[in-house]
């Protein structure tokens, strides 16, 4: 496949899943900011430090009131990051590569970019953040619903899947990061009733909630939530269960290319990484440093998968 067409399919769906996920950060930073209202300006900024966009946030915004948060990572149309700009990206690289697409596919990306330009058209007040929140995460999954449900297992499947969980792994470390790092407000506060809160506000941000109830014994306490959202390969947002599909993607494009690229090695790497069974060694290390190592892997290999298949934006 050329260069060109595998790009488009890799950074369509990063794109996809870089709303959703931007989404999820909007929500988790608006409830935690509910639960501690006289702090609320410090919760946004912690989201907006985690998305890596505070440099560009403070050449167009001053102060960190939600408002103006929630404006720019929904709709500034300067921020290159915002969800309408990448969900045009998305519709963008998708009329890209249509021909590799099926017709479900392509218009699901197309109908959620329609839906998104009307939707967020205007400034959101905060009754309606989250329904609109919740709209956003509805139409990514729509269209991966249709990728399921009519693309072949081929190598533009994998280009597919991998974009989807380079993405995920990258955005489901920076939410954790967000709440132990970003969010707790004292080391005293930690295994506290709000610190619990806090932590099932993250639950609840990746639609993992439910989830956690029916798969963990026990509270909702800070190391079973981390063991769940960092090791538990059996949640589909969870850092081990995004580098094992990340490897598996890989894998089939070595088989299908006949040829084992760096890439692989990094991800085996990181995998490996993720597979240690004991949460208690993670926060011993210290849960930021651990995250922050996730990211920054996750980064790196993102790059190099860019070299190996020759992307180009």
């Amino acid at each position: 496949m050329l260069g060109k067409t595998a790009g488009g399919l890799y950074w369509m769906f990063r794109s996809l899943e870089r709303a959703e996920n931007t989404a999820r950060l909007i929500e988790a930073g608006f409830r935690i900011a509910l639960t501690r209202s006289t702090t609320a300006e410090a919760e946004w900024q912690s989201v907006i430090s985690t998305l890596a966009a505070q440099q560009a946030y403070e050449a167009i915004c001053d102060g960190y009131d939600s408002a103006q948060v929630v404006d720019f990572l929904l709709r500034e149309p300067r921020n290159s990051s915002s969800v309408l700009s990448i969900i045009k990206s998305a519709r963008d690289n998708a009329r890209l590569v249509r021909t590799a697409l099926t017709t479900e596919v392509w218009c699901a990306v197309n109908e959620t970019w329609m839906l998104f330009t009307e939707l967020l058209k205007d400034e959101i007040s905060q009754t309606d953040l989250p329904a609109v929140l919740a709209t956003i995460r509805q139409q990514s999954g729509l269209v991966r619903g249709a990728l399921h449900g009519t693309m072949l297992r081929n190598d533009i499947y994998d280009f597919c899947r991998l974009g989807t969980f380079v993405e995920r792994m990258d955005n489901t470390a920076r939410i954790i990061d967000v709440k132990y790092y970003s969010l707790l407000p004292a080391p005293s506060f930690v295994g506290s009733r709000l610190d619990n809160v806090q932590w099932e506000t993250i639950l609840r941000s990746v639609s993992a909630h439910r989830s956690f109830r029916w798969a963990v014994e026990g509270d909702f306490t800070a190391p079973a939530i981390a063991e769940f959202l960092i090791l538990d390969r059996r949640m589909p947002r969870s850092l081990a269960f995004s580098a094992e599909q990340i490897v598996n993607s890989l894998s089939q494009l070595t088989q299908n290319y006949g040829t084992s690229l760096p890439s692989n090695d990094m991800a085996e790497a990181l995998k490996a990484r993720l597979m240690t069974p004991d949460i208690d060694a993670i926060f011993d290390e210290g849960l930021h440093q651990f995250v922050s190592g996730v990211i920054g892997s996750t980064a790196s290999l993102a790059h190099q998968i860019e070299i190996d298949y020759r992307f180009t934006r």
